[in-house]
């Protein structure tokens, strides 16, 4: 049986319950977007009737803009999948088809850029950081969810890269189209620090998160993984949520 994403979630919610204090990664990433948007309204002249400008670089067919529409803000999205745009499941979303380093915005247009599940897969991740800096306005932040390279998640993708497009529609119940290639070319801290820096951005929060349920396909290999996750050092979680302000 593949490890959907709503199973995954499931064993997500019994790690939370085993280790107090565990969010998954997605949660984290979500609690700093709202806080942003706290932060960045309060700051607005005249202090919150300005809405904060969002854009979701890599937006895919939803995401993290779906748990924000209680949130006030004005946000698009851009993608270079157009099939993904048509399905985006928010019909109202402002979004147009582009590649992460050529974003068709104007300088200084932006208070927060986000991605989730993208800088794993940018050839020239320098050229995508330096437009995010110069979408930005001074004070801007960009908030970013990627995995880590130095995870043995990551170790295992690489090595089994050639089967990708035949493992993961089995075993994740993805579709093949769905699957894209990854170089982790901005998915260690010392690449995102040297982004960062490159392109005047701050990396200011870089947080390092466990998550034992990739390979949790049943009971006994969720708590194979929970053992594994314990031994492992940090530098060594799976996911990279981080902070990087211009």
């Amino acid at each position: 049986m593949p490890l959907t994403l709503e199973r995954q979630n499931a064993y997500r919610a019994r790690y939370a319950a085993l280790k107090p204090g565990w969010e998954p990664a997605t949660a984290v990433y979500e609690a700093l977007i709202r806080a942003e948007i706290a932060h960045q309204s309060a700051a607005h002249e005249p202090a919150g009737l300005v809405p904060v400008r969002l854009l979701d670089l890599g937006c895919g067919r939803g995401g993290a803009l779906e748990q924000l529409i209680d949130v006030p803000h004005w946000a698009a999205g851009i993608d270079p999948d157009w099939a993904s745009l048509v399905e985006h499941r928010l019909p109202d979303l402002a979004r147009a088809v582009a590649p992460a380093d050529a974003i068709p915005l104007a300088a200084g247009s932006v208070d927060v850029v986000i991605s989730a599940w993208v800088l794993e897969h940018l050839p020239d991740p320098a050229r995508t950081f330096r437009e995010v800096a110069r979408v930005l306005r001074p004070g801007g932040v960009f908030i970013f969810l990627a995995p880590n390279r130095n995870s043995p998640i990551a170790l295992l993708n690489r090595a089994l890269h050639p089967l990708q497009a035949t493992l993961v529609p089995r075993l994740y119940g993805r579709a093949e189209a769905d699957t894209f290639p990854v170089v982790y070319r901005a998915n260690t801290r010392r690449q995102l620090e040297a982004l960062c820096r490159a392109s005047g951005l701050t990396l200011e929060t870089l947080r390092l998160i466990d998550d034992p349920t990739y390979l949790a396909f049943n009971d006994p290999l969720f708590w194979l993984m929970r053992r594994l996750t314990a031994l492992l050092p940090p530098s060594a979680a799976v996911h990279l949520v981080g902070v990087g302000r211009r």
